[in-house]
């Protein structure tokens, strides 16, 4: 059965680009919301609202009859928290008490590895992990989290934290394991819609890759079962690079560049990222 209306948030960005078209899919109703003035050309079930996520004036008309929200929108990079407080902490409350005070069922949110940055790889971690951010921007995850634990313990409004690890191109050898292609994206989060209940849930957002650095076995109820693997692309960039060095956190932890970076600094201005958004 389709949802009658679903938000999403951070429609602009390069992951809701790819969202767009199935979560549509899934509802009568998609209207989707960035800070950005256009998204492109809009579905036939979908409508664009621009919105600041720091203003709760402006977040809570835009959640009126909505089940359920897919939370991705936020400052994607480690930034000074004065920069980061607005959008990705402030946001954060205003998207989980609009979505109360306006009767939505479940909020999707894009949580992240860098929550939980500062983990060593090699203890292959689960969803039960205790919280260790590495850069102010995993702060705001590892708030958002512990936000959704409380308003479903105190509000019984349920909530599924996607943590994902790296949904780009691979292009690098950390990559290889923390690698989420598009195609398992999707699936992920069309399981934390679809999932009859899910209460207050935290999975890792990584395909089926051999070097995965994660373990998402108790987040097997929600039945995220991803189909890509990096390994494919292994042998050529092996090739490229030369042996670790294994007194670099960016190589030995979790949050990878982030784990390494001063606070405040860009996690992202360390990596290679390809903008390879889709274009309607």
């Amino acid at each position: 059965m389709k949802l009658k209306k679903l938000v999403l948030t951070g429609a602009a960005g390069r992951l809701g680009s790819y969202l767009r078209e199935p979560l549509a899919a899934m509802c009568e109703e998609l209207v989707s919301t960035d800070i950005s003035a256009d998204i492109g050309k809009t579905l036939p079930n979908e409508t664009f609202v621009q919105a600041d996520l720091a203003s709760y004036d402006a977040i809570f008309p835009i959640l009126e009859g909505a089940e359920m929200v897919v939370h991705f929108g936020a400052i994607v990079d480690e930034k000074p928290f004065e920069e980061l407080l607005g959008p990705n902490f402030v946001g954060s409350y205003n998207i989980w008490e609009a979505g109360y005070q306006q009767g939505v069922r479940r909020i999707v949110y894009a949580s992240s590895i860098h929550a939980v940055g500062m983990h060593k790889k090699r203890d292959c971690i689960g969803i039960d992990a205790p919280h260790r951010p590495d850069t102010f921007y995993g702060l705001a995850k590892c708030f958002t989290e512990d936000l959704g634990s409380m308003y479903w313990d105190k509000r019984q409004m349920e909530s599924v934290h996607l943590r994902i690890l790296s949904c780009a191109q691979v292009n690098n050898a950390r990559a290889l394991g923390s690698w989420l292609s598009y195609d398992d994206l999707i699936q992920l989060v069309q399981r934390a819609v679809d999932t009859p209940s899910v209460g207050f849930s935290i999975i890792y957002g990584v395909s089926d890759n051999d070097r995965a650095p994660v373990n998402n076995a108790k987040a097997s109820f929600l039945g995220y079962r991803p189909k890509d693997n990096a390994e494919q692309f292994a042998e050529a960039i092996l090739a490229e690079t030369g042996p670790p060095d294994v007194t670099d956190p960016a190589e030995m932890l979790q949050g990878g560049p982030f784990a390494k970076v001063d606070l405040g600094q860009s996690g992202l201005a360390q990596m290679n990222i390809v903008n390879d958004k889709k274009e309607t």
